[in-house]
């Protein structure tokens, strides 16, 4: 018999989905470090970072909080920050934007980002 449990740990491993109706809650008023990736579903790179997102949500859970801007559904926030380009990840901490990157960028980016605000 084989361990389904396995695979489904992965499938909850997705960052926040987080909407304009919810972004002030989640993101502005947290008390942790958040990192919200700026994307849509029709760009490349976006797919090439999602991945990326998903795994920090999971090693970061407790510590920061990680989630997801589709902008096509999604653009009150992305023109409010001056999100032109994607995927655009912002950091934010104390709901302030301290850290953005443009394009697609290596996972120890993202977390030396986090880990400086730990």
């Amino acid at each position: 018999m084989c361990n389904s449990n396995k695979y489904k740990t992965k499938k909850n491993n997705m960052a926040l989905a987080i909407t304009d109706a919810t972004f002030d809650e989640v993101v502005l008023k947290s008390d942790k470090p958040v990192v919200v990736d700026f994307w849509a579903a029709w760009c490349g790179p976006c797919r090439m970072v999602g991945p990326v997102i998903d795994e920090i949500h999971g090693e970061y859970e407790g510590k920061a909080v990680v989630g997801k801007v589709d902008v096509d559904a999604n653009q009150e926030f992305a023109a409010k920050y001056g999100v032109r380009n994607i995927p655009t990840v912002l950091i934010f901490q104390n709901g302030e934007v301290v850290g953005r990157q443009v394009g697609v960028a290596p996972k120890k980016t993202y977390t030396d980002a986090i880990d400086a605000l730990l």
